[in-house]
């Protein structure tokens, strides 16, 4: 046989084990007959999968008390509020709290949204009780101990002063601001110094109070762990947790649609390097037009070095250090937007490329070589976030939170491929108006 033979017949055979290994693996994506599902009494909502091939068990899950809840002269309590969570319960001291979790190499903690707060930890199984201890000391029985409280400030102050220093950070908020005018989404979850400034103690208290309960509460529980000794664990923690007067979420105001192109420069001083976003609103995930544009968005910013964002303005061009577009869809409106780090004085020409490729985004659409990749580059990925127990536990908070159903990664290929190059054009010019943006850049 002659060596281009060979080589033929080997890459064959690795094809076929690689299909193979593919279809194992989409196999066993979670889904209806290995997802349980239970609702508590109290309103909470358990979502549990088996993993033993791993000693380790993950929870995740969120609460409804984001930053909607924030007034403007205080913004950056719920923030404020879930990072203190942890600094001394009714039960133990800030030290001690680390001490349980670092004696058995466990991890928990808390994070801030705009509509809700979430946590995360890991332990082995056999630590998974003295996990759940922790979570339903930190959310039920906080104390807000005032000197933690003032350390905890000094903290949230340094982080807010790195902030205004940082070019990303500072341009991504004044798209923001201009993009969600009047809205709570044009706000910053970390708040203001001033604001920050403002916090009382009694304010911690009060938000706790009024805002952490257990209806809407969501848990995800994966790895080593029986889904009904899940259950179990979880009603012997927080299945007690009542709260009569829990307050619900505000309406959020319809947002102001733009209708021209924006443009605002954030100047800081002595920086050797701009960030600017440039985009417009998106779509909600729960909409019909979210898969089509975000298979779009991989083809315009994302796929193999930042698709065509990352083609015209880095690599032919080299106007940027980096570029590439992201689609940000949630429970609310979203955003579409290309983000760059420039050169100062190439801020006028990168932008100016950027509006150029988003003008032929959504005159031409894709080509039908552009949408198979993107296709098989969806597909491919799936099982690889599905791999670790933190990614699944993931995956099914995504479900809960979208309402997508427990078979929805049983349907995402099809989801996938039922995308066509018609369907990215379409969702590309509902949203994208390129005399209609937002352009924001910060630096010197």
């Amino acid at each position: 046989m002659s060596t281009s033979s060979r080589k033929a017949v080997w890459s064959a055979r690795m094809f076929h084990w690689m299909g193979k290994i593919m279809v194992n693996k989409l196999n066993s994506l979670p889904g209806p007959d290995d997802i349980y599902r239970e609702v508590l009494p109290n309103g909470i909502t358990v979502l549990a999968r088996s993993n033993f091939n791993s000693p380790s068990v993950v929870i995740a899950g969120y609460f409804d008390a984001g930053a909607l809840f924030d007034p403007d002269e205080k913004l950056g309590l719920a923030e404020y509020t879930v990072a203190a969570l942890m600094r001394g319960t009714q039960e133990r001291t800030f030290d001690e709290i680390y001490n349980a979790l670092e004696s058995v190499g466990a991890s928990l903690g808390f994070n801030t949204g705009v509509h809700r707060s979430g946590f995360h930890g890991r332990s082995l199984a056999e630590d998974l009780p003295l996990l759940f201890d922790l979570l339903s000391e930190a959310l039920t029985a906080p104390i807000f101990p005032k000197a933690e409280m003032e350390k905890l400030r000094a903290q949230l102050l340094t982080g807010l002063a790195i902030r205004a220093e940082d070019t990303g950070d500072m341009a991504s908020m004044a798209f923001d601001q201009i993009l969600f005018k009047d809205h709570p989404y044009s706000r910053p979850e970390d708040g203001y110094p001033e604001t920050i400034q403002s916090i009382k103690r009694y304010d911690l208290v009060k938000f706790h109070r009024e805002h952490y309960g257990p209806r809407g509460m969501v848990i995800a529980v994966v790895g080593a762990v029986k889904p009904e000794d899940a259950v179990r664990q979880v009603k012997r923690a927080l299945g007690g947790w009542h709260v009569q007067d829990q307050k619900a979420a505000p309406d959020m105001p319809p947002l102001k649609i733009l209708k021209k192109t924006v443009s605002r420069h954030h100047r800081i001083k002595g920086k050797s390097q701009s960030d600017l976003v440039i985009g417009t609103h998106g779509p909600m995930r729960r909409d019909p037009e979210f898969m089509p544009a975000s298979i779009g968005n991989n083809i315009l910013g994302q796929f193999g070095m930042m698709g065509r964002i990352g083609d015209v303005v880095r690599e032919k061009s080299g106007l940027a250090y980096y570029a590439y577009s992201s689609l940000n869809a949630g429970l609310g409106p979203g955003s579409w937007e290309v983000s760059a780090g420039v050169s100062p004085q190439n801020v006028k020409k990168a932008s100016g490329l950027i509006v150029d490729e988003l003008k032929r985004f959504v005159q031409e659409g894709v080509t039908p070589d552009e949408l198979a990749d993107t296709r098989a580059n969806f597909i491919g990925r799936l099982p690889l976030s599905l791999e670790s127990n933190g990614g699944v536990a993931s995956a099914l908070l995504n479900i809960e939170r979208h309402n997508l159903g427990l078979d929805y990664y049983w349907r995402y290929a099809d989801l996938v491929n039922e995308v066509t190059a018609e369907t990215v054009l379409s969702a590309a010019r509902k949203f994208i108006d390129p005399d209609k943006l937002v352009i924001a850049f910060a630096g010197p």
